[in-house]
């Protein structure tokens, strides 16, 4: 099938599907396919005590993964040390300004 050379800003969001569903099966139409990896999870090494602590946690919060309850928790407390030090930069600029 030979490519549509049509403007896409004239095109309608419909006629650009329709041109991509009549193409989709032509490989001619497409770009050279590209590799993507997906990134490697991060190990962390916590102790048993802290574990079972967390276990117990999540079991309390209805979390039946422990993972989805930690990551959940851990990207609280990163977005709320964020905060913390935007603040805390903020208020460094504020007094060193004034």
């Amino acid at each position: 099938m030979k490519r549509l050379k049509v403007p896409l800003g004239k095109l309608s969001q419909v006629e650009i599907d329709n041109i991509v569903v009549a193409q989709a099966d032509d490989d001619s139409t497409w770009e050279k396919s590209i590799r993507v990896r997906r990134k490697k999870s991060a190990s962390l090494v916590i102790p048993a005590e802290l574990v079972a602590r967390a276990t117990f946690l999540a079991r309390l919060h209805r979390q039946r993964n422990i993972e989805d309850w930690l990551t959940h928790i851990i990207q609280g407390r990163v977005e709320l040390e964020e905060a913390a030090f935007v603040g805390a930069k903020r208020e460094l600029a504020t007094k060193s300004g004034a």
